[in-house]
């Protein structure tokens, strides 16, 4: 799905699996860290840091114990000059999720706004409904610490400014876009031509979902998907998360 990884900010690129494994799209966008979210998120290229977290594409799925771990990562790699691609299978949920995470996380946005800002540079943005809750609640309840938690271990503010003003710019062409069709809000009524597909892709998703409920509910919940760090990076960094989440962690350096 999608013609490759899309920019959303300045170092920051979301796509979809095969793009991960483009050497051509690494290349052109000088791709230095990856963000793997699926269920068998793993080290593909042995040059580049990774941050890989198994997780699947379910409304039950607890992604949000992730998005400290996630800015960490991300922001780290982009002061130092890094471009950072957050990927899943398709570069439609769970990478957007932790990208609007993200986004909210050093801006002044709150997660609808992130989401559009996402959506004009990647048009099939649209997280599960599972996922969108995570975003309210994380906004809700936890922003403004993990705001200030980000503040604190990362002083610079040499991105600080250029988000912002980026932001601002990006939402105000979400608007001029929208406007001529060119993106949806994810809510094209049955039998209205999406002109990005993506509520045809998330009404199949839907359907699947419930057709598979009851064998689902044989396995124990997702919720507590083992996250795997593979990135040469340091490991104090996370040590926060890890006296009190039982993540396995492997370090490539």
């Amino acid at each position: 799905m999608g013609n490759g990884m899309n920019k959303v900010l300045p170092g920051l690129y979301v796509g979809n699996y095969r793009d991960s494994k483009d050497p051509a799209q690494l290349n052109r966008y000088a791709i230095s860290h990856i963000v793997a979210i699926h269920d068998a998120a793993r080290k593909l290229h042995p040059d580049i840091h990774y941050l890989c977290v198994l997780a699947s594409d379910t409304p039950e799925q607890n992604l949000a114990q992730y998005f400290p771990l996630c800015n960490d990562f991300i922001h780290a790699a982009r002061l130092r000059g890094g471009h950072v691609l957050i990927h899943c299978l398709a570069g439609m949920s769970r990478s957007v999720t932790v990208t609007i995470a993200y986004i909210m996380s050093v801006t002044s946005l709150n997660w609808k706004e992130a989401l559009k800002v996402v959506r004009v540079g990647r048009a099939i943005a649209n997280p599960n409904n599972g996922f969108q809750k995570q975003l309210q609640d994380f906004e809700c309840f936890r922003l403004m610490d993990e705001r200030k938690r980000l503040r604190e271990r990362f002083p610079s503010r040499a991105l600080s400014n250029l988000d912002e003003e980026q932001c601002q710019l990006l939402l105000i062409a979400y608007q001029s876009l929208l406007s001529g069709r060119h993106i949806c809000e994810g809510n094209c009524a049955m039998g209205e031509v999406c002109p990005t597909g993506m509520c045809r892709a998330s009404r199949s998703r839907s359907t699947r979902r419930k057709t598979s409920s009851t064998s689902l509910q044989n396995f124990p919940s997702s919720s507590s998907s083992s996250c795997f760090l593979c990135f040469s990076f340091t490991l104090s960094v996370f040590k926060t998360f890890f006296d009190t989440r039982p993540l396995r962690v492997i370090v490539f350096s």
